[in-house]
């Protein structure tokens, strides 16, 4: 796996933040006092859709890869530059091996960790976990600067759209990247956000990013957040850019497979070590393999897309996570582990 990978994802995995025996107020329960997820969405003394609340990102997929549908050739071409460039040094040279504020990211991903949503009326605020940073979505009326000093988590306006909040972001500066892989952005990107509480426990998010000098087109990705009850952020301090002078070497060129080689390994992969979970506690899902063109795509259950780069025959790097093809003594594809620092995890396929 890619070392920059490898920090990352070592300080990705958090437990359930929580205050002992202490039960969030406001939440509707069940008879065994239990939290009713199902239950209708609170609203504020307003009548608005109370967001508040501790949540989590399910697709955490996009902190790996947020491009979604995206073209490559949509790409402009100095990003598509800066991109190779990250690849090829393992991006070790990114916001999160420097401990700096992971600018867009954070809607995106949350960073795997947990947020906090602050609910008044002129102001919503989240506070993420990650690296204890926050944002602020005023909704007393006022627009964006026109001017902004560039900022690395932006500059935020929200207004209502019948129960779905919309918010937009500008004035990021251009130190950060879209995802661990390194897409970059400039300092023209614009976030909308239209999150929509469907009930007490979910949360849907729209994200469109739009970035003219950086691509070709807007995209928008699907985000879903899930409440954590009863819980609570607990403080985090990020200290391995210590470790970034170490982070260091070039990724090789990509291994040609030929297509025969490559159709052998599109199929669903399930689970073989049962209960082995994610960082953010959700048990693992299967797992797709696509052929698109001459390219392997992996699809985890419920997140989006993620290229494969060939290093060999039966090894693929997920942006810096090393994916290897099992195969038995005939040569038939039996399996697939993904190697994480978290411990390997095995899949078997299932056509």
């Amino acid at each position: 796996m890619h070392k920059a990978a490898v920090l990352f994802f070592a300080m990705c995995v958090s437990g359930l933040a929580q205050w002992p025996a202490y039960a969030t107020p406001g939440i509707p329960r069940k008879a065994d006092g239990k939290p009713d997820l199902a239950a209708p969405a609170p609203k504020t003394h307003d009548g608005k859709p109370d967001l508040s609340g501790v949540w989590r990102i399910r697709q955490t997929s996009y902190l790996i890869y947020a491009m979604g549908d995206m073209k490559p050739e949509e790409m402009r071409p100095w990003a598509a530059a800066f991109y190779r460039e990250q690849a090829d040094k393992f991006r070790n040279n990114t916001d999160g091996i420097a401990c700096l504020p992971p600018g867009p990211k954070a809607g995106l991903s949350g960073g795997a960790f947990p947020m906090k949503i602050l609910q008044t009326p002129n102001e919503i605020a989240i506070l993420y976990e990650y690296q204890t940073i926050y944002r602020q979505i005023f909704t007393d009326g006022r627009s964006l600067p026109k001017d902004p000093n560039p900022t690395w988590m932006g500059y935020s306006v929200g207004h209502w759209e019948g129960d779905t909040l919309v918010a937009t972001t500008a004035g990021f500066n251009d130190r950060t990247t879209l995802d661990l892989g390194g897409h970059p952005h400039s300092e023209e990107l614009r976030v909308t956000e239209r999150f929509h509480r469907r009930d007490v426990g979910h949360m849907d998010v729209q994200v469109t990013l739009e970035d003219p000098k950086a691509y070709t087109r807007p995209w928008t990705l699907p985000v879903e957040l899930e409440l954590m009850p009863d819980s609570e952020l607990i403080e985090y301090v990020c200290e391995n850019e210590r470790d970034a002078p170490h982070l260091v070497g070039k990724r090789g060129d990509e291994a040609q497979i030929p297509l025969e080689v490559l159709k052998r390994y599109v199929g669903t992969y399930v689970p073989a070590n049962a209960g082995f979970a994610s960082s953010s506690g959700r048990p693992l899902g299967r797992n797709d393999i696509l052929l698109e063109g001459n390219r392997l795509m992996i699809q985890p259950e419920g997140f989006a897309k993620i290229p494969l780069f060939a290093q060999s025959e039966n090894k693929f790097s997920m942006e810096g996570t090393e994916i290897e093809f099992v195969k038995d003594a005939s040569g038939a594809v039996t399996g697939m582990v993904q190697h994480w620092t978290e411990g390997d995890r095995v899949s078997v396929l299932k056509r």
